[in-house]
C-alpha cells in the first residue's frame, strides 16, 4: 500500500506542530493566490505529514479572508490524499461541554459571499461532486479513536453549522441553529470539506468546543477571552490527537473519496480552456 500522507489544517491556537522530524517549510505559488502560510513538511511518528495555519501564523486573517482555494491546491499539490481540519467551535448542546471534542458528520451552511472560494471549477469547467455525506467515515472513526487516545471526551457525529463571522451569533440565531438540529458552530471548516470532497481528498474536522455560543441560560455568552483559555487548554490535546492518527491512517478504500470527480464533470473536454486544465491538473488532471 502506497504511503498515505496527512494535511492537517491548524485552527484558533494551533499554529505550529511540535514533533515533526525532516522539517523544511515551502511556500506554495498557486493559480487561487497564497496560502494562508508556508507549509511546514516533516514526519510523525514515521508517517509524512504536511501542516498550514489556517489563520496564518500570529493569526491575520478573517475567517472570510481565508483562501480555502489556495490552502486545499496546495496540500494537494504537495501530495496529501487526507486532510484534517482542526477547529475551535461553539456547543450548541448540553452535552457538548466546552473542553470535549466532537467529531461532525454533517454540515448546515450559513455562509454567504464564498461563493468564488466554494469551488475550484468555474471558468469554462462545470462539476457536480456528491456532497450529502460531506465526511470521509473511514477518516472520521480513525479520528475519533485517535482522540480518545489522547484523553479526549469525544463525541462521534453531529452537525456543524458553519457561519460567516466574524461576531458571533445573536441569540435568536443560536436558539434557531438549535432547533435545527446544530449541535456545534463554528466559521471556516464547510469550504474546507467542500474543496477536499472536489480534489478528492479525505476530510474528517476535530471539531474543539470552546463555550456555549449564546443560548444557554446558566453560562455566560461567548467572549473571546474565555475561548483563548479553553482553546490554549486544548492545544496540547490537538497535537496529541494528530500524533495519534498520523501513523494510524485507514487504508483508502471503500470511502469513494478518491474518486469524487469519476462522474461530476459535465463540460466537453474539448471546450474546456488550456489555461484551465493547467491549473486544475493536480486537482482534476487525470479527468481533463
Amino acid at each position: 500500500m502506497a504511503e498515505r500522507t496527512l494535511g492537517v489544517i491548524g485552527g484558533s491556537g494551533l499554529y505550529e506542530l511540535a514533533g515533526l522530524d525532516d522539517v523544511r517549510r515551502e511556500r506554495v505559488a498557486t493559480p487561487f493566490g497564497d496560502p494562508s502560510d508556508e507549509i511546514v513538511i516533516g514526519r510523525l511518528g514515521g508517517a509524512r505529514l504536511l501542516f498550514l495555519p489556517r489563520h496564518g501564523r500570529g493569526h491575520r486573517l478573517l475567517p472570510s479572508e481565508l483562501p480555502f482555494r489556495a490552502n486545499l491546491w496546495a496540500l494537494k499539490s504537495l501530495g496529501a490524499d487526507c486532510v484534517l481540519a482542526v477547529s475551535a467551535v461553539g456547543s450548541l448542546r448540553e452535552e457538548i461541554v466546552p473542553g470535549h471534542v466532537v467529531v461532525p458528520d454533517q454540515f448546515i451552511d450559513r455562509t454567504r459571499g464564498r461563493q468564488a472560494e466554494s469551488t475550484f471549477f468555474g471558468r469554462g469547467v462545470v462539476a457536480h461532486v456528491q456532497f450529502a455525506d460531506p465526511f470521509c467515515r473511514p477518516l472520521s472513526g480513525a479520528l475519533r479513536d485517535a482522540a480518545a487516545s489522547a484523553g479526549a471526551t469525544v463525541h462521534m457525529g453531529g452537525t456543524y453549522v458553519c457561519m460567516e463571522g466574524p461576531a458571533f451569533s445573536t441569540r435568536a440565531e443560536s436558539e434557531l441553529y438549535r432547533s435545527w438540529g446544530g449541535d456545534v458552530i463554528g466559521m471556516t471548516n464547510l469550504q474546507e470539506a467542500k474543496l477536499a470532497r472536489e480534489a478528492e481528498l479525505c476530510f474528517a474536522t476535530l471539531a474543539l468546543a470552546t463555550d456555549y455560543d449564546c443560548w444557554h441560560a446558566a453560562h455566560d455568552d461567548v467572549h473571546i477571552d474565555d475561548i483563548l483559555r479553553v482553546i490554549a487548554a486544548n492545544v496540547d490535546l490537538a497535537r496529541r490527537t494528530v500524533a495519534a492518527l498520523a501513523p494510524s491512517l485507514p487504508a483508502r478504500n471503500g470511502c469513494g473519496c478518491g474518486d469524487a470527480l469519476a462522474h461530476a464533470i459535465i463540460t466537453d473536454r474539448a471546450a474546456i480552456p488550456a489555461a484551465v486544465k493547467r491549473d486544475l491538473a493536480p486537482i482534476a488532471g487525470r479527468y481533463l
